[in-house]
């Protein structure tokens, strides 16, 4: 559960990647004190921010360069990839047709989502069918992100497995049948600047209103200059989480809880731009299974007094629900 944290750890990672498909990880002092590090800053905050991640400053700097990139081209270029049902909800969104809690916010994005072909996922899998519209400008655009995706992917794996690890399990707690077929999903999302008019703003300054995220590991890529994300303590203040060059600011979601069976906490989070200046943001969400149907771990039940806290939660469920729900 969160605690009143009054700031974001950071951990370097780089011990616990360096032994990450070791057998003899759990063995080894530098990875040992990793787990420590996760362990308290999912407890604490539910939030911390990583380095020492090995995925290359240049290509986390050129996504968010192609980003502002697309953002900045004509509102009839852009709604070339717009999203429909039709699309399997992948593509352009423009700003207000996001929703949280019924409010829309203020911001666009293109939604990707783990290519679910025909039949996939059988009635379930329906809603998500599709593939991924890339804009043709910039041109680079797609090999760019399926690059970061793929890079993504694999540093999500092997921080869960340290989480694995802290939970008091094994590191392979989450391959196999939980997550060893991931889903995913990435979100790159503008934020328009405040207005520099003096006169009142009629707008709704949120570019994205409190929630919490619903796989198991959210990576956040953001702009360097600008401190917009606030995340809420138990006290219910809200905690800025400041961009620090170099590193990835990582959250746990609504399944990882239930795994956990609330040892670890999702945390309401939010977006709000109060700098002139235009903010992208680019988060990859890490899920588990499609099809897997997530339930507490017997080794934090045992963990808890022995009570199960949570109902089994079949992921699938879960995101055809939110996506039909957040999409105006």
């Amino acid at each position: 559960m969160a605690t009143d944290f009054k700031s974001i750890p950071i951990i370097d990672v780089s011990p616990l990647l360096a032994r990450c498909d070791d057998p003899k990880m759990a063995e080894d002092p530098g990875v040992s004190e990793v787990v420590r590090q996760l362990d308290q800053a999912c407890k604490e905050a539910g939030f911390f921010y990583v380095k020492g991640h090995g995925i290359p400053d240049s290509l986390i700097k050129e996504v968010k360069k192609v980003s502002h990139s697309f953002f900045q081209l004509p509102h009839e270029e852009k709604v070339k990839i717009k999203m429909t049902a039709a699309t399997g909800f992948r593509g352009y969104q423009r700003i207000g047709e996001n929703i949280t809690k019924g409010v829309p916010d203020m911001h666009e994005a293109i939604d990707c989502y783990r290519e679910v072909k025909e039949g996939m996922y059988g009635e379930l899998g329906k809603t998500m069918q599709g593939c991924n519209q890339w804009p043709s400008n910039p041109p680079n655009f797609k090999e760019l992100m399926e690059e970061y995706i793929s890079l993504c992917k694999d540093l999500s794996r092997k921080i869960l497995r340290g989480v694995a690890l802290a939970l008091g399990g094994s590191p392979d707690e989450f391959e196999g049948e939980r997550a060893g077929d991931a889903f995913w999903v990435m979100r790159i999302i503008g934020y328009p600047g405040v207005p520099t008019t003096n006169g009142p703003d009629p707008r709704n300054d949120i570019g994205c209103g409190a929630h919490t995220d619903y796989g198991l590991l959210t990576l956040v890529n953001q702009d360097d200059d600008i401190t917009a994300l606030q995340v809420r303590n138990l006290s219910g203040e809200w905690i800025s989480a400041p961009p620090i060059p170099g590193t990835f600011v990582c959250n746990i979601g609504d399944m990882l809880k239930i795994y956990s069976n609330g040892l670890y906490d999702s945390t309401l989070h939010r977006v709000t731009n109060n700098s002139p200046r235009y903010r992208v943001c680019v988060a990859y969400f890490y899920e588990t299974n499609f099809e897997t149907a997530v339930e507490p771990l017997e080794i934090c039940i045992q963990r808890t007094a022995g009570a199960k806290k949570f109902e089994r939660a079949v992921y699938g469920e879960h995101l055809v629900s939110k996506v039909l729900t957040n999409f105006d």
